[in-house]
């Protein structure tokens, strides 16, 4: 039986994906000697919003956020929806 799973599901995954993914290429880099192949897998792109902040007079509102992604990280994304198409 096929389940059916919502968009909401499928960013779920990509982004659990890439998160397991990115945080597997930071443990494989600091294990591996320095040299070409820590850099490869050291090497990542930074995407995102840097802080914003709101001042009201009561209070503050810092908006911001950061998303660091590795090689890894890439194949984690393609490997959780290979996982969520297989299983929808």
């Amino acid at each position: 039986m096929r389940l059916k799973f919502s968009v909401g599901w499928f960013v779920f995954a990509i982004i659990l994906g890439a998160f397991i993914g990115s945080a597997l290429g930071e443990a494989i880099g600091v294990i591996l000697p320095g040299g070409v192949v820590q850099d490869f897998f050291l090497r990542s792109a930074n995407f995102g919003m840097s802080p914003a902040t709101l001042n009201l007079a009561l209070f503050t509102l810092t908006f911001g956020f950061t998303f660091k992604l590795n090689v890894i990280g890439v194949i984690g994304i393609f490997l959780a929806t290979y996982i969520f198409r297989w299983y929808t």
